[in-house]
């Protein structure tokens, strides 16, 4: 297991090797041993892959590293979640840029069925606390996981009333799991490991330097179903979280604020040039993902008999083992106009085959 391991982190520290080309290593040679261990004639081959990086393959230097952190992985029982396994967040898995390895402390399942991302400015208002702790207790009765920063601001005030109203929280970090920045959060992160957790692709003795941030934010806007922008002034990390889960296809919200305040130019920006929907409490986010429509169907019972269109065939052949699937998995396999897909969906939803999900996904009943 520790021998796999070396070989996992080993991969995310060769240079010039990132997330895209280590995945597409893995893919060729059939695992991150296997990577290590192939030729180098075998290596040319590859698409993407230099003279520099195939040596650095080759030279096997970055194993040394890997097994300096196994010792503190196993010291502070920590959990690497590789990309391929199990336990890895699935709907940062299908994000084509996502991490190849990251590292975990706490004991909350990170594919719960429901995850809100929620983030904002680190000046916040007392306006914007406020939202964001009423938000956060209209959750209760969904279950929801919170995914946030820890960075001051509206990441703490998420935090904290998720711990608060226990709700299960992540914190998702720009450096190791060595430390906590900023270190008035120590004990507000002490207190999440409880119920929830802290991850980060970083290992230890990594500064949470400028550049760590973005890629932080990538991991808060893959992990979950909506992104809820709380107070924002026009450039800031929140709002660069909120277009990469745009880009994610995820949901985005985003609470207005007064004409002329500083942090609410980005939230007010947004929802006028459609990028994220305007919502003023709980309800808005619940209509809007279909939470209520999703509690509905679970009382329909499925018609055992039901012959299905062609058309529709079409579409339950796209549901893997998990009986999932995706709206865009859908439309790649089907070829059918968008229009076509939507009316095939409410069809065998409103027949109890099929039931809404968040994040544009369905599932089997």
């Amino acid at each position: 297991m520790a021998d796999q391991l070396r070989y996992k982190i080993g991969l995310t520290l060769i240079p010039g090797v990132g997330d895209v080309l280590g995945k597409k290593l893995v893919a060729y040679c059939g695992g991150p041993e296997a990577v290590f261990l192939e030729k180098r004639k075998s290596l040319e081959k590859i698409p993407g892959i230099g003279i520099q990086t195939i040596s650095s393959i080759l030279n096997h230097s970055v194993l040394q590293r890997a097994d300096e952190e196994i010792v503190f992985i196993e010291k502070n029982k920590i959990k690497p979640l590789f990309y391929l396994d199990k336990e890895y967040p699935k709907r940062l898995q299908h994000c084509a840029d996502s991490p190849l390895l990251v590292y975990y402390l706490g004991s909350a399942d990170l594919n719960q069925q429901r995850i809100v991302g929620i983030v904002g400015t680190r000046s916040a208002t007392d306006y914007g606390k406020k939202i964001c702790e009423q938000f956060i207790e209209g959750l209760m009765s969904e279950n929801v996981m919170i995914v946030s920063g820890l960075a001051y601001g509206i990441d703490s005030c998420a935090h904290r009333a998720a711990v608060k109203y226990g709700l299960e929280t992540i914190g998702v970090l720009a450096h190791g799991l060595d430390r906590i920045y900023p270190d008035l959060n120590r004990g507000l992160a002490e207190r999440m490991l409880e119920n929830g957790g802290l991850i980060t692709e970083f290992m230890s003795n990594t500064n949470p330097d400028r550049e760590n941030f973005p890629r932080r934010n990538r991991i808060v806007a893959g992990m979950v179903d909506a992104l809820v922008v709380v107070e924002s002034a026009k450039r800031g990390g929140a709002l660069i979280t909120a277009d990469i889960a745009n880009s994610y296809n995820r949901d985005v919200f985003a609470f207005p604020g007064r004409v002329g305040d500083m942090y609410s130019e980005g939230c007010n920006y947004f929802i006028r040039t459609n990028r994220a929907v305007l919502i003023e409490n709980v309800d808005d986010l619940r209509y809007i993902m279909g939470w209520d429509k999703l509690s509905n169907q679970q009382s329909i019972q499925t018609k055992l008999f039901r012959d299905f269109t062609e058309d529709e065939a079409i579409i339950l052949k796209t549901f893997g083992d998990d009986k999932e699937t995706t709206i865009d998995k859908i439309m790649i396999h089907s070829q059918m106009p968008v229009s076509k897909i939507a009316s095939c969906l409410l069809t065998l939803e409103f027949d109890g085959i099929i039931s809404a999900l968040p994040g544009k996904r369905y599932k089997l009943l």
